[in-house]
This record gives C-alpha cells, structure tokens and sequence, in this order.
C-alpha cells in the first residue's frame, strides 16, 4: 500500500482514565506488538494508521491518546472539537474506571456541541477474565453502550483479541456516518479531510444534501 495515497483522514481520541490501557491499544494495532511495562501517556501521544474501508477508498486514521490523569485535563480538552470519532476504553477489572466513561462521554459532546462525534465502548483487557480478575459483566458493559448510542468490544492488547474490530469498527462508523450525512466536513476542521480529487468524492446519492457549510470543504 501507498501511504502517500489515502482519500480522507479521520481523527480520532482516545478516551478513559489512566491504566485502562489506551497506549497499548494503539501499540498493538498500529505496531502490532505488546509491551508488558509502558510508560503512562503525558498529555497526547500521535499515532497513524492506514485502512481500506472498501475498494478505492482508503483513510488515513490519526490517533490522538490522551492522558487519563486530572493534572493533563486542560491539555486533552483542547483535542476534542478536531476529533469525528472516539475510543472509549474501560478496564473490565477497574470499576472505577467503567463508572467513569459516561463522564468521558459527557465532557467530549459538551466541548464539541453542536457537532457530532461518534463513539465505540471497549472493554478492555479481556485476557484477565481467566484469572478471575473481571468486574464488569458484558450485560452491564452493552447496557451501558446502549445508553450512549455506540457498539460495544471486548478487547486484549495483550493476545490481540478484537483490536483491530474495535479500531475498524470505528472507522466504518465514521465513513457510514460521512455518507449520510449524520458528520459533515466543516471549513477550519481537522476531525475530517479530503485529499482526493473530486472524482472520488462521495456522489451525492451516497450523502445527506450538502449544506453551504460542507460545499465550502470540497476536497
């Protein structure tokens, strides 16, 4: 693949408290390897990756991971309006953790109104469930995904079980979400671009009807 070639780039945050394992997420997705002992982020780390989200169609994905400690708050608040999409990660043996997502969620549609963006719920660390370390059951985890609008994964950076579902699965979720219209590209807005000719754009049966503000950001 030509990486030089992409037709968008998608944006996207990472979001949850410290520890619940956003960096090593992204490792094992954008490195495919897993480190035992990793540092924790301080305030954002960037990460790139490429993916084909069907023929012809290829998107450059920018990840934004975010500190989870309260002292680098100010810092990560700042990235949420150039973000279309979000990671919401949990550790399934932290409740703390889980109990605090609806407080991620709330922060980012509060910073970010009156646009959109669309969020996927992690579970992560599954692996651990072996040792009996799980605290949060899969039933509590989708009612809770359900009440915030977003699908929910079970995921390990350490086997690697389902990273890559959750990671695609956002991005699909953005690129359906661009075709309907539900997210638009705006004038001045990272969280979307478009760098392909305009042969490749969307055809206008595949969106929602452009509105003067997304026909100003024709690629």
């Amino acid at each position: 693949m030509d990486l030089s070639l992409w037709q968008y780039q998608f944006r996207i945050i990472m979001l949850g408290d410290s520890t619940v394992g956003k960096s090593s997420l992204l490792k094992r997705y954008t490195e495919d390897v897993f480190l035992e002992s990793i540092n924790q982020t301080v305030g954002v780390d960037f990460y790139v990756h490429f993916l084909e989200v069907e023929p012809g169609v290829r998107i450059k994905l920018q990840f934004w991971d975010t500190a989870g400690q309260e002292r680098f708050r100010s810092v990560t608040r700042s990235y949420y309006r150039n973000s279309v999409g979000g990671l919401l990660v949990f550790d399934l043996g932290n409740r703390a953790s889980f109990e605090h997502v609806q407080d991620w969620h709330a922060e980012v549609r509060e910073r970010v109104q009156p646009h959109t963006v669309l969020f996927v719920l992690v579970g992560h660390k599954s692996d651990r469930e072996a040792d009996g370390e799980r605290v949060v059951g899969r039933e509590e985890a989708e009612r809770l995904a359900g009440q915030l609008g977003a699908p929910y994964v079970e995921a390990s950076s350490k086997t690697g079980q389902s990273v890559a579902e959750a990671f695609e699965l956002l991005t699909r979720r953005v690129y359906q979400g661009l075709r309907s219209g539900e997210v638009q590209m705006r004038e001045g807005w990272d969280g979307i671009k478009c760098s392909a000719p305009r042969a490749m754009q969307l055809r206008p049966s595949q969106q929602a009807t452009p509105s003067k503000e997304n026909k100003s950001c024709a690629c």
